[in-house]
Order: C-alpha cells, then sequence, then structure tokens
C-alpha cells in the first residue's frame, strides 16, 4: 500500500480546503495511494484530516494515520475519522521541543508521496519540503504553487 504523508503551515488558510480535497481524490485515484498519515498540529493538519475523512466516503479501503510525535505511556482516544496512530521509532528520547520536527523529519524518509502547502514561508514546513526535494522517488506536491 502507497503512503502519502502532510506537511504544511499551521496558519493554512481554509480557503485551501476543495483544492486539498482534489489532490487527495487524485492521489487515491491514479496514484494508488491507501493510507494517509497526518499530525494534528496546526490548521493545515485539521483541513487534510478532514480531506481524507471525507475522501474515504468514496474509498472504503482508504486509512488515516494519526502521526504522534510524543511517548504516550497510556493510549488515548483517536480522533474520529482516523483508523490508527504511529510513533516512530526513535523517538523516545526526543526533546520535546524537537518532536514534531523529527516526527515530520521521519515521515518525509518513509512515505511514497508528499502532499505539502509550503508558501515559502521561512521555518520548518519550508525546511521539510527542501530536504523532501532531495529523496529520491517521492513524489511532492505542492497545493502552495497551484492556483485556486
Amino acid at each position: 500500500m502507497k503512503t502519502c504523508f502532510f506537511i504544511g503551515h499551521r496558519d493554512a488558510p481554509e480557503s485551501i480546503y476543495e483544492q486539498l480535497f482534489s489532490v487527495v481524490e487524485r492521489h487515491i485515484s491514479e496514484y494508488g495511494v491507501g493510507d494517509f498519515v497526518v499530525g494534528r498540529y496546526g490548521n493545515f493538519d485539521r483541513l487534510a484530516a478532514r480531506a481524507v475523512v471525507e475522501a474515504k466516503r468514496h474509498h472504503s479501503d482508504v486509512t488515516l494515520t494519526l502521526l504522534m510525535p510524543y511517548y504516550r505511556a497510556e493510549a488515548e482516544p483517536l480522533p474520529i475519522g482516523f483508523d490508527g496512530s504511529l510513533f516512530p521509532d526513535g523517538l523516545e528520547t526526543v526533546p520535546k521541543r524537537a518532536a514534531i520536527l523529527c516526527a515530520n523529519q521521519y515521515m518525509i524518509h518513509h512515505c511514497d508521496y508528499l502532499i505539502a502547502y509550503d508558501a515559502g514561508l521561512i521555518g520548518n514546513t519550508r525546511k521539510l519540503v527542501a530536504e523532501a526535494e532531495k529523496i529520491e522517488g517521492l513524489h511532492i506536491e505542492n497545493i502552495a504553487s497551484i492556483p485556486e
């Protein structure tokens, strides 16, 4: 099963939702993506999760996995629409302030596709997309560069 990860600015505008949903649908129907992985620490993550949950209504074999950057001794309930969670190996010893960045770095090296919202602002999104662009075979689609 092909995996797609999402990375984007925490303050992504609501106006990108329809475009994001179309890109998710294309990844399912044209690229054969079956598992989507997303965090939950910003508006882009919320929009991405919402788009996958909506797509799952038409594609019952698609799964949505929650990326967990922080170790939790006790399991917590998954948000509605998620099928499972992932805590990357090796993050147990990462300082809390670096955990989200490290979890995102793990995912860009362990996915087949990346849907990004990188508007070119200085920050971790820009750094992660630049790092992802160096990974051979990783298909990246930056919806910030697609006209609305």
